[in-house]
């Protein structure tokens, strides 16, 4: 169903220097080999996968439209999965990695937006990353649609990719409104946050949500952006359902400490079931999930220099434990300079 891994996209069309930009190149990450692989290693390898897709590959989908008045939609970012697999051959190359599918169809049934009987196709992609280990996700599309298969596939394949942390950055994005053409197409392109590019990320910059979208706009469904997987059409009660859900399975990564400063920061709250407004419950995953993100890179940087070197950086701030942070701000300073030294050690290695 798919073409054998390689660079699909077309030089053509695509900047020399985009590509170029899709990944660190190795000589500047320590890229390990499946044989070398230390815990340290596989964890910048990660980090490595998590840095956003360059600008020139990033497409734009309309999810939502207004009612009624000047057209409007509300858009959101994704990439087609050459830039995927373009990522992936940058840092293992197409010997490096394999992908397996399978395709079921299921039984027949009434769609609620027309009435009409019809199945879905279902393919389930399962990645495998030598040195990282196997991942599985599933798509899935209208069985009357002419690219069934394809969508589905493309779909399944970017899920697997996000296991990974490749493309994890696009979920957070929750749309933003811009005018349509009578083709309902965006007369304009948004422009990505800074946080949202190579440079940006590499340069520590984290998202902390994007809430452009205005709940207090009338809206109606247009494509439910399941296409690329980075968009669910899900109800309001049942969306803020989900924001609790992840919220609360954060505390085990983050610590009570932090889980519970974070929430009283962004929500004032002690409990996320607290929490009314859609937007705040998004703002404060968002920002406990930047900081899992810094307690992985502060393990990282401990496996290379050891824990002498946190308790003077811990002292110097106060602090008995890293279990005693309970702020995004003390817990970047605290990785930003344990990184540095921690990049010393591996150029002495």
């Amino acid at each position: 169903m798919s073409p054998t891994n390689g660079h699909a996209n077309d030089p053509a069309n695509i900047p020399t220097n985009a590509v170029q930009q899709l990944a660190p190149p190795a000589s500047d990450t320590n890229i390990p080999t499946a044989l070398t692989a230390t815990a340290a290693k596989i964890k910048e390898l990660i980090a490595n996968l998590e840095i956003p897709f360059h600008p020139s590959v990033i497409e734009w989908r309309v999810t939502n439209t207004s009612k009624g008045g000047s057209p409007r939609g509300q858009v959101v970012p994704y990439a087609d999965q050459r830039a995927y697999t373009d990522r992936l051959n940058a840092l293992f190359t197409p010997a490096g990695w394999t992908r397996r599918y399978a395709v079921h169809t299921s039984a027949s049934f009434e769609r609620s937006k027309d009435q009409k009987i019809v199945a879905k196709v279902l393919v389930t992609c399962e990645l495998t990353i030598s040195g990282l280990g196997s991942h599985s996700a599933t798509g899935e599309e209208w069985a009357d649609d002419d690219n069934a298969a394809t969508s589905a596939e493309a779909q399944s394949f970017k899920r697997a990719c996000v296991c990974f942390g490749l493309g994890r950055y696009l979920y957070y994005f929750t749309g933003t409104w811009v005018d349509l053409d009578d083709r309902k197409r965006p007369k304009t392109i948004p422009k990505l946050a800074d946080w949202a590019t190579p440079e940006g990320w590499r340069g520590g910059l984290r998202p902390y949500a994007e809430s452009a979208s205005k709940l207090s706009e009338g809206t109606s469904t247009g494509n439910d952006g399941s296409g690329d997987g980075h968009y669910g059409g899900k109800g309001g009660s049942d969306q803020a359902a989900s924001f609790v859900r992840e919220i609360e399975q954060m505390e085990q990564a983050l610590g009570k400490r932090m889980y519970r400063g974070l929430l009283k920061a962004v929500a004032r709250a002690w409990n996320p079931k607290d929490i009314q407004d859609t937007g705040v419950q998004q703002r404060v995953l968002a920002h406990m999930q930047a900081a899992e993100r810094g307690f992985r890179r502060l393990d990282a940087a401990l496996d290379r220099v050891g824990p002498e070197a946190l308790t003077q950086i811990l002292r110097s701030l106060k602090l008995q434990s890293v279990s005693q942070v309970d702020n995004l701000q003390t817990l970047h300073q605290i990785v930003l300079t344990l990184e540095p030294a921690g990049q010393r050690e591996v150029a002495k290695q």
